[in-house]
């Protein structure tokens, strides 16, 4: 796919990179040109243009481009600006950042596909992870559902999913599993790389230091993990 991300700080030069790492076309836009200088060989292309301005946005190509994304995020009037002009250039479809209420407010007003609010969903993320005694990792999806990684119960050690029957006993699917591996680069510095196990079945028989991944109501992770003792 092909991607506009519009301000490059910290959030928007990071999605920009992820998005050229998985594949995709990505065309970062900042007015800073220290920003483009440092992202221009990390992404596919980097330009220094003020989308605030109408004159300037239209050099963008928004008619060959699938997804805007509006990440400015320490100016909120650069970031409504820049978000009306791409409405207004007919942009395929608009994701814009929100960083408070009320400027989310003024974004729902303004049609905006989708808002993303990285700062309440990286705090939420968090609160997950550490308020449950157990996880080592939460992906928050709806509601009280979540996505987390914990470590494999010692009970479960040695057991397929089958006989430790995890969607019967507590209401939880087992989605995969994964072993964390210390490997060493070129230059002798340790990195640790994640071998995935595959999509779990009722097969898949759980082994000491691997890590769980589940999806299931908060209550009922909680209850698994006091019931089997599992600790991070």
């Amino acid at each position: 796919m092909k991607y506009i991300v519009i301000g490059l700080g910290s959030f928007g030069s990071s999605l920009a990179v992820k998005l050229t790492a998985a594949g995709n076309e990505v065309m970062g836009v900042d007015i800073s040109v220290n920003r483009i200088e440092t992202l221009k060989e990390k992404i596919t292309h980097a330009v220094s243009i003020d989308c605030t301005d109408p004159v300037m946005a239209k050099e963008l190509p928004i008619k060959d481009t699938d997804v805007v994304v509006v990440c400015i995020g320490e100016d909120k009037g650069a970031n409504i600006m820049a978000t009306a002009i791409m409405k207004q250039l007919k942009a395929k479809k608009v994701i814009s950042r929100a960083v408070s209420e009320t400027h989310q407010t003024i974004l729902e007003t303004m049609g905006v596909d989708e808002i993303i609010n990285p700062e309440e969903e990286a705090a939420e993320r968090w609160a997950e992870k550490l308020s449950i005694k157990g996880v080592l990792e939460s992906f928050h999806l709806t509601g009280a559902y979540n996505i987390v990684e914990i470590n494999v119960p010692k009970p479960f050690v040695g057991k397929s999913l089958e006989e430790v029957d995890l969607v019967e006993k507590f209401n939880i699917i087992a989605l995969t599993t994964f072993l964390k591996r210390e490997t060493t680069n070129f230059l002798g510095y340790s990195k640790e790389s994640i071998v995935v196990q595959g999509i779990a079945t009722k097969q898949t028989v759980l082994k000491e230091g691997e890590i769980l991944v589940i999806y299931g109501h908060t209550r009922d992770i909680k209850r698994l993990l006091e019931e089997t003792g599992a600790v991070s």
